[in-house]
Formats: structure tokens, C-alpha cells, sequence
């Protein structure tokens, strides 16, 4: 029996998505393709792995702080547990993300398979991932190190390459399913020289997608990128943990060398004592990478155009429209993305869409709330939406889910006027707890500890009206959460 764990590495901010993909609620987190986000699309595919000679556990997702709440409420709506949220305090790229999940795997003294995809692709066809997959697993269990490489389609410039020992007319008798040895790992090339990648043979996408034993990544670590090893190890030792959740070391973390796993180890291990093997994947595979790609990917009406949301066009070819909150109408155009939201429009030639991250540097450099957060905003116990704002005042549309519950807290700059228009509302008001339903309303002067909490089994939603000299929402001052967000310790 061969077990196998399942790594998820779920960072990324998805800057060339936006308007859609930002900070707050990154790409591997949108349903781009479906119903189903990204991410959820990615853990669904490895829990499909399990067969009379696989274990396969449920999966290390490791991911920022931030995210842990959407990650985890994902997993439910899909009914799929979770192994453990492994949360890094800041962002140190693939390699000690894809470290503190070999170090976590091996915890219990065992040493599993680890599958590792990225959260942010999409494949086609499921059936010829999961064999190739199943593949590859048979052979890390031996320990190989195994990487899936993407048979390409086109001469693309965007992804690096993964150069093989066997000829392309080889892999044409074999029909794309022998393993091969990788002799090197090629940068992001030139047209022309991808051109004639694709036509030598041989060459593949490198998607990011490797399978090996924990220990074999540990051990290849040492060789290659010891510094790496020691300062993960080190915020390893210092982590703490809460349920599922499991936080490295802040500092120790935040030390790490920001590697990638190519660039720390894959890209060394070609001629030494770590030889990896490929497995050909031709499954349409995606990394959405850009708004040209979504596009490619999505079902197109006869004139090459690929429409979500409320979308009325005319004369209009190969475009790319995602209505988010409005009707959007096109006439006359062709080769456009348009890509609309509550608070930013984003209109492109989509041979240039991925010069989208030009907008989204500019956005962070002014500072602008729009490169991280959408105007509705998730949270643990739900989320908000902001209807209106002026200078002393704004107006939030509020839900809470069933059982949830805001932080006890309280603000210094701000007054809040809350109105219950769906469901039952507990509320904490001082010395005051009220049970407010609909049409009821009630009122917290500026400095009044209170909380808003959901008693019952359908959401909650409340307008909430808030008035003051500052209206931010770092003006929250917390004396109890459920989310471990509270600012006091309390008994």
C-alpha cells in the first residue's frame, strides 16, 4: 500500500486576474471555470487519486494567514476535510511552502508520497490526470523524484520548459505514456526558440506539479539549498497550532531565503544523486495565467465570444466578457476583455492582457484599497458589502452565516446604526444582549463594546449605517473572537 499525501500550495496573489483575483480573495479562489473555485476543482482532483493500493489522506493546504478561513469554508461547500492549513506569515515562495509540508507530512514518523500541484490550474480531462498521476506516484514510492510535464500544444513563451532524453518522435510510438529522465530545466523562452522547442521534440511545460517522498525533499534540500532547509526547520520548531491550523514561527519564517522549489532543488538535481523522472501529461492543462488564457479555455458562441454575467453584444468577435454586477454591451469590437466589478472596470486588447500587472503595480503604488480588497468583502462569519460611503459616514449590506458571530469589540473613532432585514440577530450592547428580527434596529454609540451574532439556521443580513470622524477598518479594537483575531487576552 503506498500512501500518499496530497500538498496544496494555495499562495499567490493572481495579479494579472484582476479586477477579479485580488489580495483579499486571490485567483485559486474564483470559479473561473464552473462552479467550483480554482482551488476547490484542484483538491477535488488528487481526492479522486484513492485505489486498491493507494491511501490517500486528506490534504496539507498551505497558504498566508489570510486565506485560511476561505480555504477552509471552500472544503465544506465541497464536502472534502481537511488535513491541516499550514499558514505561512508572509510569502517565501514554493520552496519552504513545499518544506514545512514535508516536514508536517513526516510528523507522525511516517514518510508518504506527496502529490504537489499548485492551486490555481484547471484540467480538462480528469481521467488522463488521474493516471498519469497514479504514475507517477508508483514510481516516487520507489524514490524517484517525479515531475508532470505538459505535453505542448503551441510555441508559448510564458512557461519554462522541462528538456527530456527522449526524441519527440519517440514519445509519438509510445503515445505520451513512458517516464523519461530530465536532463535540464529551461527558462521562459523567445518566440523562436519555443517555436522550435515544439518542433525537436522532447520539450515540455513545466506546470509545477511534482510528486516525491518527503524525505527524498528534505534530503535533496540539504544538498542544494541547506539554508533553506535550517531556517524552515527552525520556524518549524517554533510553530504553534490551533485545530487544523498550524502556524511556522513569525520571524523565523520570515527569515527563510524566498525560493522557488525549481530554483532551490528540480533545477539542480538533473546529473547528481536526485535524477528526476517525467511522466507526459496531455489532460488540458491551464494555469489561467492571464485573462487570454481564461478565455481560451471557457465555451464560446459561434463568433468566438465567451460571456459571464449579464452580456448583450452586436458585431462582436473573440471577446472575453465577466459581468459581475451590471449589464455589460459590447458592439462592434473584437479581441477585448472586459472584465467588470462593483468598484473597478478593467478593459483590454486581449493579446495584452498580461500586462494587466502593470495596473495592479501602479494601483500599489498610489496605495488604492481596489489592488487588495473587492467592495464586498469575505469573512470568517461571512461577509459585507459597501453601498455607500462620504466623508462621516457608511453603509454596509452585513451577513453573518447560521451559528456565526463577530468579534466582541468596539471602535474609538466611529457610531453604528444597525437594521435587521432577514433573520434573527443576537446583539450585544453594552450591558445590554438583544434579539432583534426583521424591520427591528438598534443603535451602538462610539466607544459601546457590542457584538453581532447569528443564533439561528438561516443568514443574517443587517444594513449597517455607521457615522464618525474616521471610518476605517482597522479602527476595531477586539476583546473576544472566535477567530483568533482578539487583541486582550481574556479569561
Amino acid at each position: 500500500m503506498i500512501h500518499v499525501t496530497p500538498v496544496i500550495l494555495c499562495g499567490g496573489s493572481g495579479t494579472r486576474l484582476w479586477p477579479l483575483s485580488r489580495t483579499g480573495f486571490p485567483k485559486q479562489f474564483l470559479c473561473l471555470t464552473g462552479v467550483e473555485s480554482l482551488f476547490q476543482q484542484a483538491t477535488k482532483r488528487l481526492s479522486l487519486l484513492s485505489s486498491s493500493d493507494m491511501e490517500v489522506s486528506a490534504p496539507l493546504i498551505v497558504t498566508g494567514e489570510e486565506h485560511r478561513f476561505l480555504a477552509t469554508e471552500q472544503l465544506r461547500e465541497i464536502g472534502l476535510p481537511l488535513g491541516r492549513a499550514l499558514l505561512e506569515p508572509v510569502g517565501r515562495n514554493t520552496g519552504p511552502a513545499l518544506t514545512i509540508a514535508a516536514l508536517a507530512a513526516m510528523e507522525a514518523g511516517e514518510d508518504p508520497v506527496l502529490a504537489v500541484t499548485p492551486a490555481d490550474q484547471t484540467i480538462a480531462n480528469q481521467v488522463e490526470f488521474t493516471k498519469a498521476l497514479r504514475q507517477a506516484i508508483v514510481e516516487a514510492s520507489t524514490g524517484s523524484v517525479v515531475i508532470l510535464g505538459i505535453q505542448p500544444d503551441r510555441p508559448e513563451t510564458g512557461y519554462g520548459y522541462i528538456q527530456t532524453l527522449v526524441s519527440g518522435s519517440a514519445y509519438a510510438k509510445c503515445g505520451l505514456a513512458e517516464l523519461s529522465t530530465v536532463h535540464a530545466f529551461v527558462e521562459k523562452p523567445d518566440a523562436a526558440t519555443a517555436q522550435c522547442y515544439l518542433e525537436t521534440g522532447g520539450y515540455f511545460w513545466n506546470a509545477g506539479m511534482f510528486v516525491l517522498k518527503a524525505s527524498v525533499w528534505l534530503k535533496a534540500l540539504q544538498v542544494f539549498a541547506p539554508e533553506i532547509y535550517q531556517a524552515t526547520q527552525m520556524a518549524w520548531d517554533t510553530r504553534t497550532a490551533d485545530a487544523l491550523f498550524v502556524r511556522p514561527g513569525k520571524s523565523e519564517f520570515a527569515a527563510i531565503p524566498s525560493k522557488s522549489v525549481d530554483y532551490a532543488v528540480m533545477e539542480h538535481c538533473p546529473g547528481s544523486a536526485f535524477p528526476i523522472k517525467m511522466v507526459p501529461l496531455d489532460a488540458g492543462w491551464s494555469d489561467l495565467g492571464a485573462w487570454d488564457a481564461v478565455w481560451g479555455v471557457l465555451p464560446k458562441d459561434a463568433q468566438g465570444n465567451a460571456h459571464l454575467g449579464d452580456v448583450i453584444t452586436t458585431d462582436s468577435y473573440n471577446t472575453l466578457v465577466h459581468a459581475t454586477s451590471r449589464l455589460v454591451s459590447l458592439v462592434g469590437v473584437s479581441d477585448l476583455v472586459v472584465i467588470e466589478t462593483p468598484d473597478a472596470v478593467l478593459v483590454s486588447d486581449r493579446k495584452c492582457s498580461q500586462d494587466v500587472k502593470h495596473i495592479v503595480d501602479a494601483l500599489s503604488s498610489s496605495k488604492r484599497d481596489e489592488r487588495c480588497l473587492h467592495r464586498k468583502v469575505h469573512r470568517p462569519w461571512g461577509w459585507y458589502d459597501i453601498l455607500d460611503e462620504g466623508g462621516r459616514f457608511k453603509v454596509k449590506r452585513i451577513q453573518v452565516k447560521p451559528k456565526a458571530s463577530l468579534s466582541l469589540q468596539k471602535h474609538h473613532h466611529r457610531a453604528e446604526h444597525w437594521i435587521v432585514v432577514t433573520g434573527t440577530a443576537e446583539i450585544t450592547n453594552g450591558d445590554q444582549v438583544l434579539t432583534l428580527t426583521e424591520n427591528q434596529s438598534t443603535y451602538i454609540p462610539l466607544g459601546q463594546i457590542h457584538r453581532l451574532a447569528n443564533p439561528g439556521t438561516i443568514p443574517l443580513e443587517i444594513i449597517e449605517v455607521q457615522s464618525g470622524s474616521y471610518l476605517g477598518e482597522d479602527d476595531i479594537f477586539r476583546y473576544k473572537d472566535t477567530y483568533g483575531r482578539a487583541n486582550v487576552k481574556t479569561e
